[in-house]
């Protein structure tokens, strides 16, 4: 520190005894001798005691020296160690982090940094002076300006990223620092390239056709894969970087068979049996890696991704064993839970509505006695209370991604549940395993197994229809009862809490959805409807009974709008009629738009995925919200379509002489139905003619066309005979008969293909005739069908008129008809 401030006092000159110059004197001494010295040493001592003022005195040095740091770059470049000074001064400048020499200056801000890259970027060839220094290879001038190109980038992301990619060759220059032989400058220039490729995708295609996978995996390679220290972790975030939410690097990366190199370094090699690892062989290092691995293959299997690069990711990462390296590691002891978590996500993503994958993930046993199918493994973490919640969560999101789109292993899992497929009771199987969680004393238990469960029946409506034979056991030797009985029996009891409920109902919501069978058996329950009537006529305050409140109406909804009618005094009609003396149609309405408005609605429709920080967050489902997206609306306007007497709003509600021009709109307009099905079914006849009549004509040309070639050639042979003729009358006068002979019957041939060529003319002319004559009947028929579409247009314009205007004189007539029926009172009881 003597040395240092020596050398500052050789620099600024000594000072009289008892005057201590200010930080802001000294640091102005210093940057008037960096504008005005005409010496290059005594600058360049002048940057470097700016150097050291700038890490305790940041604001000063920062307000006074940032123009003459840029005018040392711009005039001084022949010189590296002054050109590092000012570089290294600057990026103590503009950099977010603290120093320690500045923790008990009250007038740093937290910002200051952010503040000083703003002023440095106002001017844009600043970056660019900057980025040339790149070029130069001395080892303190290129880290110097890697880490203040760092440094801005961390402040200024979007800003710095526009000036670097509008810089001449920016970005290729950056990339080629990847190959610097000396490790500093290459890990340096990592750390710069992960903050430059975050979430700009021109940047990040520009990287990836540099050449950035090769370089990174050869890079990987060299440090120890999984294995290796930080530098293996930086380059993971890096090509993390450049693989999410970008389908064109995605493709790439697939096409250049970059997953293929990805398998082998999910292969636990520490120890000859992968079942057995030894728990200190996950180094915090390795689990750090092993964790950015995982996330760069779920950035390829994400189901926000383009589908098409997701099934073809899917197909590769099964063919390279990929897969089959995940689920070894999903069934080996020793691996660290925040791994086996991000494990069985990174499973449940590459087996997602691939068929092939699915099949796979089914055939997986675990290295158990007796040996027991991995899904039924996971499904015992799922419900065991003990597990993290994580985990938890993990397991289910596995689960629903399995049955995804897999009728088979959606049917395998209700078979379990099913009388007959219990032939061995002292081998656990999932469906025993999803009812144990249902019926657990533990909440969580109850939601993801009632989840689990709702996802076997998820647009499979046969499996809906078997899931009804499910029949449990009673204590006492009582009448068995039915699955579905039994999730309304818990759903009534008070001691059932919230969440519980909350899994039940989403369970039973999407089991009768589409599904009358399933409607009808909720509705022969005993107690069920008025449940769900006293659930909505409660007037309860808190939030949550709010949500609970709209998934009752939501289900009572499904009730009607899957009703087939077989249940006296259970009918649409009838549970509408309920609804509206009971509850109110407008209650009603607002009771279901409580789940949408509730913020675990929000939560759950963003992704498939099931993510909470807490167990209370735990509420809604994706396919259920999904369900409910597409349904809400309609059950609200079938609700509000039924008056007070429960009789559904059509002509039959209005009145006499309204029905009655109602139904004469409605005949004209069934009669127009009829015209224009006759006129579309004649031109469908003519357009048959008329492709019969051409088929007619070509084959007519052509024969035309062989006649006319024939005729040409007899003519040329008749030709030919003739100037024989004299010849052989000189020659053979004896023999002259047979020549007569052959050229009359040449002749007569001539004469009947003539004869047979004008007939064909004939009829080809009839035939051209016949198909203008079905063009002009064709076009017509279009003409006239056109008119009675418009006519039918207009038609139903004037009746939805009409029924305006019935609408608006309905209540008026209601009024007047009142105020006469009172009035009449009056008058009787003034008589």
């Amino acid at each position: 520190m003597e040395f240092l401030k020596s050398g500052i006092k050789t620099v600024l000159g000594g000072t009289e005894p008892g005057q201590q110059p200010s930080a802001a004197e000294t640091v102005e001494k210093l940057v008037d001798r960096v504008f005005s010295s005409t010496l290059l040493e005594d600058r360049r001592d002048a940057c470097r005691a700016l150097k050291a003022l700038s890490r305790k005195y940041r604001i000063e040095v920062g307000a006074q020296g940032m123009p003459p740091l840029v005018q040392v770059l711009q005039n001084d470049g022949q010189d590296a160690e002054i050109i590092s000074y000012a570089l290294d001064t600057l990026c103590n400048i503009v950099t977010s982090e603290e120093f320690d020499e500045e923790a008990d200056n009250p007038a740093v801000s937290v910002n200051v940094g952010e503040q000083f890259t703003e002023m440095f970027i106002k001017s844009p060839e600043h970056v660019t002076l900057v980025m040339g220094y790149l070029d130069e290879y001395d080892f303190r001038v290129r880290r110097a300006a890697i880490q203040l190109i760092t440094s801005l980038i961390a402040n200024k992301t979007r800003e710095l990223q526009d000036l670097i990619l509008v810089s001449p060759m920016g970005v290729s220059k950056l990339m080629d620092l990847l190959t610097d032989s000396r490790e500093v400058i290459r890990n340096d220039v990592l750390l710069l390239l992960i903050e430059l490729t975050k979430g700009n995708s021109n940047i990040q295609k520009i990287v990836a056709f540099e050449n950035a996978f090769d370089r990174l995996f050869d890079i990987v390679r060299e440090e120890g894969c999984s294995d290796g220290g930080i530098v293996v972790e930086d380059c993971l975030i890096l090509l993390l970087n450049l693989l999410k939410n970008n389908s064109s690097n995605q493709q790439f990366f697939k096409e250049g068979s970059y997953i293929q190199r990805l398998a082998p370094m999910f292969i636990l090699s520490n120890s000859s049996n992968s079942n057995d690892l030894d728990d200190s062989a996950w180094t915090p290092q390795k689990v750090s890696n092993f964790h950015c691995l995982l996330q760069v293959v779920r950035a390829l299997v994400t189901p926000s991704n383009q589908q098409q690069v997701v099934s073809a990711c899917q197909r590769v990462m099964q063919k390279s064993q990929l897969l089959q390296a995940l689920c070894e590691i999903l069934m080996s002891s020793g691996v660290p839970a925040d791994i086996l978590t991000e494990t069985i996500n990174a499973v449940a993503e590459v087996v997602r509505g691939d068929r092939e994958n699915q099949d796979e993930l089914s055939r997986v046993l675990a290295p158990s006695q007796p040996p027991r199918p991995a899904i039924v493994v996971l499904l015992m973490s799922m419900i065991n209370e003990k597990q993290l919640l994580a985990l938890r969560c993990a397991v289910l999101y596995c689960f629903e991604c399995f049955v995804y789109r897999n009728s088979d292993g959606q049917r395998a899992v209700v078979q379990t549940l099913l009388p007959s497929s219990a032939t061995d009771v002292s081998s656990l199987s999932t469906g025993q395993l999803l009812c144990t969680g249902l019926f657990s004393t533990d909440t969580l238990a109850n939601w993801f197994s009632a989840v689990a469960i709702m996802h076997t029946l998820v647009e499979n409506v046969a499996q809906k229809e078997e899931l009804l034979r499910v029949l449990l056991a009673t204590p006492g030797g009582q009448r068995p009862i039915t699955l579905l009985e039994q999730c309304t029996n818990l759903m009534q009891q008070e001691r059932y809490r919230l969440q519980s409920k909350v899994g039940l109902l989403m369970l039973l919501s999407v089991w009768l959805a589409h599904c009358p069978g399933a409607v009808k058996a909720l509705l022969e329950t005993q107690g069920t409807m008025a449940y769900l009537t006293a659930q909505l006529c409660a007037n309860e305050h808190d939030e949550r009974e709010y949500l609970v409140q709209g998934m009752c109406a939501f289900l009572m909804g499904l009730c009607i709008q899957f009703n087939d009618n077989s249940l006296p005094n259970q009918r649409r009609e009838d549970i509408s009629q309920l609804i509206i003396k009971r509850i109110g149609q407008e209650t009603f309405c607002n009771k279901l738009n409580e789940v949408s408005r509730h913020e675990a609605y929000s939560r759950a429709c963003k992704q498939a995925q099931i993510r909470a920080k807490g167990a209370s967050e735990l509420l809604l489902d994706y396919e259920y919200c999904k369900l409910y997206k597409g349904l809400e609306a309609l059950i609200a306007k079938l609700v509000s379509g039924f008056d007070v007497d429960g009789i559904e709003l059509t002509e039959l509600t209005l009145s006499s002489e309204a029905s009655a021009l109602v139904a004469q709109y409605k005949g004209i307009i069934r009669g127009m139905d009829g015209q224009i099905q006759t006129l579309q079914q004649s031109s469908k006849e003519l357009e048959q003619q008329n492709n019969e009549l051409k088929q007619q004509l070509e084959q007519e040309q052509s024969l035309k066309s062989q006649l006319a070639d024939q005729n040409t050639l007899l003519k040329a042979q008749l030709t030919a005979q003739q100037q024989q003729q004299p010849e052989a009358q000189v020659v053979n006068g004896a023999g002259g008969g047979a020549g007569d002979e052959e050229l009359n019957a040449a002749r007569y041939q001539a004469n009947m293909y003539f004869a047979e060529n004008i007939r064909l003319t004939k009829e080809l002319e009839t035939l051209r005739q016949q198909l203008a004559a079905e063009k002009q009947r064709a076009d017509a028929a279009n003409e006239s069908l056109l008119a009675t579409q418009k006519d039918q247009e207009d038609l139903l314009e004037l009746l939805a008129d009409q029924e305006a205007k019935l609408a608006r004189y309905e209540p008026q007539t209601t009024q007047t008809h009142i105020e006469m029926t009172n009035e009449a009172s009056e008058a009787a009881n003034n008589r």
